[in-house]
């Protein structure tokens, strides 16, 4: 976190635990750090223990209050739900206990709860190092109340969890090949960024490349009695494995503490790029695209030449007269060095100019240039998809970068407000002379309006933040932003055709399930109508009287779980939002 210049974060921060997470981590693991915050931590393992939660893209860290070591308390990859109680812990007491908040992390483990030991557990293929001793209690916290304790009586057991660093330079100074991410196959330490210039959820791929082609051969399983032996066959191995549920509690003292809200943001963030991470045309793509050859590894590019690079490519976006073809290339490599690095998506909050160029360039190509028949153009919906893909690419992982809030709320959220109108358009496409056009103009225009949907679930999760953060400033919540968009003429037709998009995939007479793209675009989707009836009558009035029927009959949970498989990370979040979905939809 500290090289993104975040004043108010580093000053959140504790100057101990910061060198403590500079000198012992490697630099791509501590610039991916998203927060740090003091907090009780309740566990199978430990019971009201004040520790540190480090907080990065794949997983919570814990370490001790003031640090000595760094333990992984649970990977993204085994959560199965983040959420915030509603309670008043009995072992704090006075404003503390009015102030705290208690966020429960139920994740999956495949130790038996016997043992009780599966938090802090080594992962063994983390590449950690084994456990040393430690007698060093947690003696020197800020003051909590007596009746917190220390580690349970079978210390001893924590200890053989809990990894020391050991030293290879100095006494603070670890080992550099033992302290990255764990190293878990699935997904890689280092995975592709969700958008790509070869890939992306906001453009679909072809039928063919999506589909599993259920062609029964001779020997094979038909369609039908495969999914259920598939099922079958998951249920056994999820019960040879001992998988259950286990809970970690962060109780943290602070009304404006934001953990939770970097929690869910970067379990969003890791269930898509895992799930897209499952699908092999993304990853060859991804590896084709890679300008590095196998088992060669280029080496990063600092922030000062990311921020130079970025100039460079600003100037040329920004002067006068450039043309349609050429502002489409910078565009794409624009898009695609967001994609791999994530400091240049820090970057691009931090210049105002060119966030607001391609704002009004989505306004003009799409809105303020249509052909004199009233319907769009080829290279309208082309350039249009581009820009909304970048500046979808941009809010991803950003944010703990106070420049993108700050660019987005200033002069009371015009910018954001451009953004949000300039991105709906009328789904409906015109009719033209010319058969051919139409239909490649169709086939565009889908993949503008999934773009579309991609970004407006950015610019909500944005408003998510928002709205659980009690700060005035901070006026961009998701009631805000249904509001800006209110008036547009076309939103209903907008989000109609988001909702009967969702119908649709259930709706498919076939069998097939989703590849993980379309999961990726089925999930955003979902928080796109759960956000327009949580927050917005007429939204909820309009989905009710136009979609209650088709909702009720075509949309059902065993349905959404054949089209979901199982070990898709996006796939149980998908179903509760489905079910979320069903129960406002059809409530009268």
């Amino acid at each position: 976190m500290a090289p993104t210049g975040s004043g108010a974060l580093l000053s959140r921060r504790n100057i101990k635990l910061d060198s403590f997470l500079k000198r012992n981590t490697e630099r791509r693991v501590y610039e991916r750090i998203r927060a740090c915050e003091p907090c009780v931590v309740i566990s199978e393992a430990v019971n009201k223990v004040y520790m540190h939660a480090v907080l990065s893209d794949e997983c919570v860290y814990l370490t001790e209050y003031p640090p000595r070591t760094l333990t992984v308390a649970v990977t993204f990859r085994r959560v199965r739900d983040i959420e915030l109680v509603k309670d008043l812990p009995d072992f704090l007491s006075g404003k503390d206990r009015e102030r705290c908040q208690h966020i429960r992390i139920t994740y999956v483990t495949e130790q038996p709860a016997a043992g009780g030991r599966d938090w802090l557990r080594r992962d063994r293929r983390a590449g950690l190092p084994p456990a040393a001793p430690s007698s060093r209690r947690i003696s020197h916290c800020p003051a909590i109340p007596h009746n917190l304790e220390g580690y349970p009586a079978h210390g001893e057991q924590i200890t053989e969890e809990i990894h020391v660093l050991k030293s290879t330079r100095s006494a603070s100074c670890p080992n550099p090949e033992t302290l990255g991410l764990p190293r878990v196959p699935h997904p890689p330490s280092q995975p592709p960024s969700l958008y790509s210039a070869a890939s992306s959820p906001t453009s679909p791929l072809s039928p063919s490349d999506h589909r599993l082609n259920w062609r029964t051969e001779p020997g094979q399983v038909p369609r039908r009695i495969g999914s259920v032996l598939s099922r079958l066959l998951r249920r056994d191995c999820v019960d040879s494995r001992e998988q259950r549920e286990a809970e970690l509690h962060l109780y943290v003292v602070s009304q404006t503490s934001r953990l939770y809200l970097h929690l869910q943001s970067s379990w969003n963030s890791f269930i898509i790029k895992s799930t897209l991470l499952l699908d092999p045309l993304y990853m060859r793509r991804c590896s084709t695209a890679s300008d590095s050859s196998p088992g060669k590894q280029l080496p990063a590019i600092s922030l000062e030449r990311t921020a130079h690079l970025f100039g460079q490519l600003s100037s040329e976006l920004l002067q006068d007269g450039i043309s349609v073809e050429s502002l489409y290339l910078l565009l794409q490599e624009l898009k695609t060095a967001a994609h791999r690095n994530a400091a240049l998506r820090r970057v691009f909050w931090r210049s105002s100019e060119v966030c607001a160029f391609l704002v009004q360039t989505l306004e003009e190509s799409l809105h303020g240039c249509q052909s004199l028949s009233g319907a769009y153009t080829a290279d309208q919906l082309l350039l249009s998809t581009l820009i909304v893909q970048t500046l979808a690419v941009m809010f991803r992982e950003t944010e703990v970068e106070p420049a993108r809030l700050s660019l987005l709320s200033a002069k009371k959220g015009a910018l954001a407000s451009r953004m949000l109108l300039a991105l709906i358009c009328d789904p409906e496409p015109q009719t033209q002379n010319q058969e051919s056009l139409v239909n490649d103009c169709e086939t565009l225009l889908a993949e503008y309006l999934d773009a579309a949907c991609s970004l407006l679930f950015e610019l909500l999760l944005l408003g998510h933040e928002a709205s659980r953060c009690a700060s005035a400033d901070n006026f961009l919540c998701v009631g805000w932003i249904l509001r800006v968009l209110q008036p547009h003429p076309h939103l209903l037709s907008f989000i109609g055709h988001q909702a009967q998009q969702v119908v649709q995939v259930f709706s498919d007479p076939q069998d097939s399930v989703l590849s993980p793209p379309q999961s990726v675009l089925l999930f955003q989707r979902c928080r796109l109508l759960l956000a327009c009836l949580q927050y917005n009558s007429q939204l909820t009035q309009h989905l009710q009287a136009h979609f209650r029927e088709e909702f009720r009959y075509f949309v059902k949970l065993p349905c959404a779980e054949e089209k979901l498989p199982a070990h898709y990370p996006i796939s149980q979040p998908t179903l509760r939002l489905v079910e979320q979905i069903l129960t406002l939809i059809l409530h009268r």
